[in-house]
């Protein structure tokens, strides 16, 4: 099975929460997280999670996206718009990226709620993007239908089982390309390359970095040689 977390940002439809526990146990998932959840009922949840209730019940909470993606070395976030700049992966296509990338960590799939879906800050933060190609006036689907469809096709990708290569090694971990991501705007601020409002400039920076899938080791030299640069600017 691919290693893919599915994460649900600010659910507030306890059916579809608890439609979306059945459907991973369906195509064989288990790793899933609630974002800032709004007051579900979880009996009713439940109604919708047959023989998946254990699932439910063991679906982590946490307050932020950040919390829920850590760990994870690659983050994609779903949405029906397009995204100037940035293609979105079909659902087919992101399958076989998720297993190219396997060896490298976890793959982070990020829905966003029934309400907004997913903020324009929340998209910024993803590596990429990934759409389902649906037709017609009506482009969005209901977040248990597409959590389905994705866990389909996660499961039905050419690779389902990665092969991990000791020659491969880890890639970093979200966490540590936020790191990455923080020392770079230092150094560009202290260089001054950054005067006024940032806008895209160093998450589009970033993203550049992220698409390589940088190993932990890499990261971690690359917030070294930031930081000694932003310090010699600094003095």
């Amino acid at each position: 099975m691919l290693p893919v977390r599915f994460v649900l940002v600010r659910p507030r439809v306890a059916e579809n929460v608890g439609a979306a526990a059945r459907v991973l146990r369906n195509f064989g998932h288990a790793d899933w997280v609630l974002v800032d959840p709004q007051r579900l009922d979880m009996d009713v949840a439940r109604r919708l999670a047959m023989g998946a209730e254990d699932l439910l019940e063991g679906v982590r909470s946490v307050p932020a996206l950040d919390d829920a993606v850590a760990g994870c070395a690659w983050v994609v976030g779903t949405d029906s718009r397009r995204v100037r700049g940035r293609a979105p992966l079909e659902p087919a296509d992101l399958a076989a990226a998720v297993a190219e990338a396997a060896p490298g960590g976890p793959t982070a799939l990020v829905f966003g709620g029934e309400r907004d879906g997913l903020r324009a800050a929340e998209l910024a933060r993803c590596d990429a993007l990934s759409r389902i190609p649906s037709r017609g006036p009506q482009p969005s689907l209901n977040l248990a239908q597409a959590v389905a469809i994705y866990a389909f096709a996660l499961r039905s990708a050419p690779d389902a089982t990665p092969r991990r290569s000791a020659a491969r090694p880890a890639a970093a971990p979200d966490e540590e390309l936020v790191g990455v991501e923080e020392s770079l705007r230092a150094a560009l601020a202290a260089g001054g390359f950054l005067r006024g409002p940032e806008r895209h400039a160093v998450g589009d920076l970033t993203r550049t970095l992220r698409r390589s899938r940088l190993t932990r080791k890499e990261a971690r030299l690359w917030v070294a040689a930031l930081r000694c640069v932003a310090g010699k600017e600094k003095a």
